[in-house]
Formats: C-alpha cells, structure tokens, sequence
C-alpha cells in the first residue's frame, strides 16, 4: 500500500523534524527522508500514536470525508455504524440528536457498533467453552481492536494462531447489516479509531469507509447542522436494536465484563491489556504452549480503550468517560444468554512479519556510530534524543536507511560546538562570550592574551582555563555588554578606551536575557597612526602658513618700494614732458616773428 493510500501519512512540509513521533512510535515504523519524519506502511500498525503526538499536527489521517459525502449525495441507502465511545466524544447531546444529525447528512439509517460487540461475545464465548471442554489450555487474543491484530501479525507472527478466530465488533455489525437490509447497502463507520480505515481496506465487501469523530464534527459544520438544535423525528432511533452490555467495549476491561455475564468455568483465566508498549510487553517471549489454563487476554491498543483514541477530543478524565460508559451499558440476564446469530469468524494469517533484529557486523555498527562521534562505548550516551532507545539500535536505523546521522543531537551539538570554536580560534581579534551574570563561557587565546594582567589576575584565575570567570575583572566596557543584555540588541562602539588602549567593540545578542557575545578588536596603533600623520599634517601646515606669512610680508614690502619708485618715474616723466612743450611753443613763436 502506497503512502497516500495508507490510513496515516505526513505532511511532508509541516514536519519540523523534532522526531517526536520516531520515539513515541512503538514500532518505529518512520523513515526520515530529506529530513522529515515519513510513514512506513510496511511497518505501521495504524494505531494513531503519531498523529496523537505531532505538535505540527504533520502526522494525518487519511480524509475519507470526501468518499463518505459522495456516497451519501449518491443516492445509495447508506447505513452508519456509530461506535459506543460516541457516548463521552458528545456528552451535550441525546441519541435521539446525534442520529437525527447524522441522517440529516444524506444517511438512511444509524446503528451502534456495540450491537456487533454483543455477537462477538456470543462467538467468543463459545470458543472459549468449547475449548475448555476439550480440555486446551490455549491462549486467545481478543481481535476487536484492529492495531493489535496488526501488531500481532506483523512483530509476532508466531502468535497469529493465537488471535481470537472471530471479527471486530465493526464487522460483525457490519455483517448484521448487510444481512438486514441487503448485501447492496453502504456502511461508514463513525467512531475515535484510525486502524479502522485498515478493516474498510481489507473487507471493502463489509465496510464501505471509515471516518472519525473529528470528520463527523466537520461534516456537520459543513452542512449547517448543529445537533443540539436538530429536532428528533419518530424515524430518528437506532436500527436493527438499542445496543445493551455491548456499550462497555469502548472502556478497558469492558469486553471481559460482557463476558463474565456468561458464567465461564472458572478454569478459564481471563485478563486485559491496554496500551501498545504494554501489550508489547505482556507478549513479546510469551510462550503459549506453557499456559496452565485456557486464557483469554482482551488487548486494545489505546490506554484505557477507545475511549482515548487517537481522534478523541474530549480530556476529561478517564475514570470519568469510563462511569459515563458504564452507565449507559445495560446488563440484563439476557446479556448471560445469547448465543451467536450471525457468521462472523474470521481466520488470521501473518503478514510478511517484520525482521525486527535485523543482522548487522559490529564492524558495521561501529563504522556507523563512528560517523556520529560514537568511538567507545563511554561515548554511547543512549540518551533516545534521536527516538532510538539506545545509540547501537540508531547505527542500525541508519544502516537500515530509516535514520539520517542528523538525528543524533549529542552528535549534531558537538558538531555545531566545534565550528564554533574553530571559527573562534581563527578569528584574530579577541572574542568573549558571558552569560547574563558577565560569567565567561566562551573566549580564544586573542581575548586571554590581550586583556591578561599577571599581577592581577594570576593569584584569581587559571591563565589556562578562564571560563566562569566574571568579565568585569578583565575589561573596564562590561556596560556594553550589560546593555546588549537588558536591551536585546546589538551594540557597536568605536575607539573605547581602555587603560593606554583603543578598541573598537561589537557586542551581539546570542540568546535574549542570556548570553552575548563581544569582539573586541584593538585599534590603539591605527589611531595613533592616525593622530601621527595628523600632527605632521599641522607642522606642515603651520610651517607652510609661515612661509606664506613671509613671502606674503616679503611681497608686501617690494610691492611698496616698486609703487614709490614707478611714481617718482612717473612724477618725473610727467615734469620732462612739460618742460619740452613749452620749450615748443616759444620756439614757435620766435619763428613767427
């Protein structure tokens, strides 16, 4: 079955790699591809822990809302299921509500699941005597719930002979309907299971579909149905008959109190288990052949029952759902009587079992865990950040090509600490990172060397080893750092003076309120450099305005005589000139005469 197929898939772009669902999952049935955390259906059990603990919420069930509306726009008589856990998901509102709601949605008739459970006691029960009878002392696995089967025929093969030979309550009821009203009916189930969707695969001639709780509420708002305000018609009551011992399946235990009802040989030893890590443990090693007495074990994947199931929404507390169920769970002397009225065994087989200690070298696993850090087994933290249990069961994961080396978060810490240091180390400058208290837990060689005082610091501090030292006995700035601290941001200062020294300082926010880092890069010489060139640059200048002042002088005393001598010149030129003209004129005159 493909993985748009299956009755669980991930949203490949809502998977925030937090690998919560590889250590919750019981079977580690996910592979990491590209980074996100993908389904494995060969190796699934459908049993919705994944979807129950995705804080993405990228784990999902598959929508057959959409199947379940075109059927029901169809035309074709199609006939619900509702499982007895409805009881405690809409505790607000009456049968006669919910299946007047439901018929509302295109449904002809409502029928509880429970009725199914009723006949599956019948059939279990008579197994079991019969087998007492015969004096076995066999062990038999309750199958209504389909994740344990899975889980049964998949981990535990050897144990398939084991499961009990009737169907789940669904299909029991399922058969009863079809046998009522005709084998051309449609059937959805309504109930908190995601494993059920597994039994509408695989007997599509008994069950049509299955939807949850959480599809039923959509499908109503959908349709503008609020079923507290739906008024209940004389149709609007369950059909073929109101369930009665059957409604306690839903609750741990409740399947072995319908058939306690029946007055068993106390040869019989009868007990139940919920939660899949607990069934793992109750079965795995289990050795059926060493049973001193018949025994029946009811195993339902959910802790408590269905009535935590993963498509549950209601969190009230368990001890609570659980008297509410009991409450509306009828026994009679009926209950103690009735005998199997429908044919609903149903044989198991194993499934290409799953290889759960697959071989591996240890040259193998060590070349693996060499690749993430792992040298000894000092180095081994088994710390499960990865989902694994222990580093060896991750080697093989990896080697098995559903884990990727990124998963280790020991590895990947250690991996991001040494390119920190590395960067650190090559940086020049001197570089210091403190914690909100000024406390340093990072610096290199640069930082240590330029602001160490021998006098000062060696009867306080280790020259070698200056982490959780306090910053302020090292340089007079720490009020740069304090402020990046209290005001979350950046800080750049330039030519920060300290002792004979100048420095330019960058102070940046590495975790808000609680770490910051500084480099601190020494500018002393380029300053000095500069206020050099800039008192040359002066003397020239001043000398440079003295000569000016000189030559400006020089200048000024020339340019004084030159203007007495070029009017003396031309004072006198001007006296020369006359004295021609009128030297002219009498000569002039004499001649005239």
């Amino acid at each position: 079955m493909s993985n748009r197929d299956y009755p669980l898939h991930t949203v490949k772009t809502d998977c925030q790699d937090c690998y919560k669902c590889v250590r919750r999952c019981p079977v580690k049935a996910i592979k990491i591809e590209d980074n996100s955390a993908m389904i494995v259906p060969d190796l699934c059990i459908a049993c919705g822990t994944c979807y129950k603990v995705c804080p993405a919420k990228a784990k999902q069930p598959r929508n057959d809302l959409t199947r379940a509306k075109f059927l029901a726009s169809s035309g074709k008589e199609i006939y619900v299921s509702l499982a007895p856990s409805w009881i405690t998901e809409f505790p607000e509102y009456t049968a006669e509500q919910m299946i007047a709601a439901i018929r509302r949605l295109g449904i002809r008739g409502v029928s509880e699941t429970a009725l199914g459970a009723q006949e599956v006691t019948s059939k279990t029960v008579e197994i079991l005597q019969k087998s007492a009878a015969k004096g076995e002392k066999k062990l038999f696995i309750s199958t209504a719930c389909p994740a344990v089967v899975e889980y049964v025929e998949k981990y535990l093969p050897e144990l398939t002979p084991n499961l009990a030979p009737v169907s789940s309550p669904l299909l029991a009821h399922c058969r009863m309907l079809k046998d009522k009203f005709g084998s051309q009916i449609e059937t959805i189930f309504i109930g908190p299971c995601i494993a059920k969707k597994l039994e509408a695969d695989r007997h599509p001639d008994l069950l049509s579909l299955a939807i949850s709780f959480t599809d039923l509420r959509q499908w109503f708002k959908d349709e503008g149905i609020d079923p507290a305000q739906t008024k209940p018609g004389v149709f609007d009551v369950f059909v073929l008959d109101k369930a009665k011992e059957g409604t306690a399946y839903p609750i741990e235990g409740g399947m072995l109190e319908t058939i306690r009802a029946h007055k068993l040989s106390d040869d019989i030893y009868t007990s139940q288990i919920t939660g899949i890590y607990s069934i793992q443990d109750e079965l795995s090693n289990l050795k059926p052949e060493e049973m001193e007495r018949p025994t029946f074990l009811e195993c339902l994947a959910c802790y408590g029952g269905c009535i935590s199931g993963p498509c549950t929404s209601n969190r009230a507390p368990g001890l609570q759902k659980r008297m509410e169920i009991l409450k509306n769970a009828v026994f009679t002397e009926e209950s103690g009587k009735r005998k199997p009225q429908y044919n609903i065994s149903l044989g198991y087989k194993a499934q290409n079992s799953v290889d759960t200690d697959q071989t591996f070298s240890e040259a193998e696993i060590r070349k693996v865990l060499a690749k993430i850090g792992k040298f000894s087994v000092e180095d081994e933290l088994n710390c499960g950040g990865c989902g694994y249990d222990t580093c060896r069961n991750f080697a093989k994961a990896m080697l098995e090509g559903k884990a990727e080396p990124d998963m280790c978060v020991s590895h990947m810490k250690q991996q991001a600490q040494r390119k920190a240091n590395a960067l650190i180390r090559c940086i020049p400058s001197p570089i210091v990172i403190v914690d909100a208290k000024l406390n340093i837990i990072e610096y290199n060689n640069e930082f240590r060397d330029t602001f160490w005082n021998e006098e000062e610091h060696a009867d306080i501090y280790d020259y070698n080893n200056l982490y959780g030292a306090n910053l302020r006995d090292f340089i007079s700035f720490t009020n740069l750092f304090s402020a990046s601290l209290e005001l979350e941001q950046d800080i750049h200062k330039e030519h920060v003076r300290h002792e004979d020294k100048l420095f330019d300082v960058v102070v940046f926010n590495i975790d808000k309120k609680q770490s910051v880092g500084g480099i601190i890069e020494d500018v002393t010489n380029t300053e000095m450099h500069k206020e050099q060139i800039a008192a040359k640059a002066r003397e020239v200048i001043h000398k440079n305005l003295a000569t000016v002042q000189q030559i400006a002088c020089t200048l000024g005393e020339h340019m004084a005589e030159t203007e007495v001598l070029l009017r003396s010149i031309a004072k006198d030129y001007a006296a020369e000139e006359t004295e021609e003209a009128k030297l002219k004129i009498r000569t002039n005159s004499t001649e005239g005469k």
